[in-house]
């Protein structure tokens, strides 16, 4: 009898390669056959556990990954949660500066638009906060 592949594990907090996300809300995402409780930071190496909460904790420190990438991305997402929250103007500067634009909006409109434009095969990345 042969032996049934592992499901893919999230323990370490990475996945590699890109993936949709299936489903958000009651505090986490689904994705690659996998759940996640907390925030998300997909980026084109792969999706990694993020542990921004609020849209004020979202600084240099936090997007350090989404700056290390920078030549694989086009297009920040960034979903601040229920409400669409303002990120401040410096923030912004410094990923244009690496030239990376910036969306910001709810959290299911960013893992949405997102979707699509993994689909499209686009140069994008998003920094999704959690949702009860």
């Amino acid at each position: 009898m042969a032996e049934q592949p592992s499901p893919k594990s999230f323990e370490s907090g990475f996945v590699p390669g890109r993936h949709i996300i299936d489903t958000y809300g009651n505090g986490g995402f689904r994705f690659a056959g996998m759940s996640h409780r907390g925030s998300l930071l997909l980026l084109p190496s792969g999706v990694r556990a993020w542990d921004v909460t609020s849209p004020k904790a979202i600084d240099r420190t936090a997007l350090r990954p989404v700056q290390a990438e920078a030549a694989g991305i086009e297009l920040l997402l960034v979903g601040t949660g229920l409400d669409i929250a303002a990120i401040d103007p410096s923030l912004r500067g410094w990923l244009k500066d690496a030239g990376v634009g910036l969306d910001v909006m709810q959290t299911g409109a960013a893992a949405r638009t997102y979707n699509i434009l993994v689909a499209e095969n686009r140069k994008v990345a998003a920094a999704l906060i959690v949702v009860d």
